[in-house]
């Protein structure tokens, strides 16, 4: 089951990045004084908010209160979060529906659910859990991206893949990019589920592996699945400019089609 104290904690840290990368400038408020910290004191930003200070240093310091819709509306004005920043506030305050119990391993795909990613050969196609397992791909898919396997104990998974192969530097050639989007993706879904061990399993070996994961996990960027274009080293082809969509499976949410097609942009050979 979730840890409440712990959500609590995850909302007064997401509260504290997002408030810390305001400016009382950009918010019309005089700068005085020497700060200790970067961005809008508390103080300023419970006065632009319109809500109590001493209630808002409790809601940051993670003391077991809850914010109505108005206070969570009001800060995420305030705060000027985009639509997925604010569905990631909501959601550590307890304002979305409840999950169900977690299972502690990948749901298994219907086997006509596996095969559309052979069926759309030669377009490199996967499918993706929440916690970025591979449940699906076809040999297209592999080629593009290569280490990306199986072990005997556990599947495939781009996380890793991307944060723990070295390779994946060489073939994803905008990689701090991508992977800070990914990095974003993977913190909204485990917001999502947070009785669910394999995220912070997940995460824990992220940071353990990976000095950009221990750096940009504090930001606190959220971000939801969407399509795109990357620039990727073919392993024949060289640099080349991919589109990709990611549409969702029925019935399964946090289960992602995810189907590439090259384009006519260049690349840097």
């Amino acid at each position: 089951m979730p840890n409440p104290s712990h959500r609590r904690d995850e909302l007064g840290a997401f509260l504290r990045s997002r408030r810390e990368r305001i400016s009382p400038e950009e918010v019309g408020l005089p700068r005085t004084g020497r700060r200790r910290t970067p961005g809008l004191r508390r103080e300023e930003l419970a006065l632009l908010a319109g809500i109590s200070a001493t209630w808002y240093t409790y809601l940051e310091q993670g003391r077991d209160i809850r914010a109505s819709d108005q206070v969570l509306e009001a800060l995420a004005s305030t705060l000027r979060l985009d639509r997925h920043e604010r569905g990631h506030l909501f959601q550590l305050a307890g304002h979305a529906p409840a999950p169900g119990p977690e299972a502690d391993g990948p749901e298994p795909l219907d086997p006509e659910v596996a095969a559309v990613p052979l069926l759309l050969q030669p377009h490199p196609a996967y499918i993706i859990d929440g916690t970025y397992d591979v449940l699906s791909a076809n040999r297209a898919a592999r080629e593009l991206f290569p280490g990306l396997t199986a072990s005997e104990d556990r599947p495939a998974n781009f996380a890793r893949w991307t944060f723990l192969e070295p390779v994946a530097k060489e073939v994803v050639l905008d990689w701090t990019t991508e992977a800070r989007g990914l990095l974003a993706r993977l913190r909204t879904l485990s917001a999502r589920h947070p009785g669910d061990p394999r995220y912070a399993r997940l995460t824990d070996e992220l940071h353990a592996g990976s000095a950009e994961v221990r750096a940009w996990w504090p930001r606190y960027d959220v971000q939801d699945r969407r399509g795109g274009r990357k620039r990727l080293r073919h392993p024949r082809h060289g640099s080349t400019v991919f589109t990709y969509t990611a549409f969702h499976v029925a019935g399964q949410p946090d289960h992602t089609l995810v189907i590439y097609a090259e384009t006519d942009g260049d690349g840097d050979g």
